[in-house]
């Protein structure tokens, strides 16, 4: 399946990456629809996302993303990455009351993507908590 501008799913998900490691603030705004739901739980919409990637790079920043696999079929795109960065604060849900470790981290997850008209509208993921906290945990 393609959207209406001919880009698969896949290349919607693959220019979301590029640009997202590029820098580029203005990627949410093209490629997410404002109302995008976010079916992994947290704040709804692209604003939410956003929320959530600021959220992680106050926490974590400032991270690198290593892409180990990227499937598209239809209309939906797995992708499997590590996110890497360093504990600088722990203010996402996930990391209240632990403390500051100042260690570097990664931190796996698995997103579903469903992509229509050439722009991101629905979002699962599997994160690795545990492999996280066990990394941040004090020695």
């Amino acid at each position: 399946m393609t959207t209406s501008d001919s880009r698969s799913a896949r290349d919607v998900v693959e220019e979301l990456i590029r640009r997202q490691q590029a820098g580029d603030d203005t990627v949410l705004d093209d490629l997410v629809a404002s109302d995008m739901v976010n079916h992994a739980a947290g704040p709804q919409g692209r604003e939410g996302l956003r929320t959530i990637l600021r959220t992680i790079e106050v926490d974590l920043g400032p991270t690198e993303l290593e892409q180990h696999h990227l499937l598209g079929e239809g209309d939906l795109v797995a992708q499997h990455v590590t996110l890497h960065g360093t504990h600088r604060a722990s203010t996402m849900p996930l990391l209240v009351g632990t403390p500051v470790s100042g260690r570097p981290a990664g931190w796996a997850f698995i997103h579903i993507w469903r992509v229509a008209d050439g722009i991101l509208v629905e979002h699962w993921a599997c994160r690795d908590d545990m492999g996280l906290l066990e990394q941040l945990r004090p020695s």
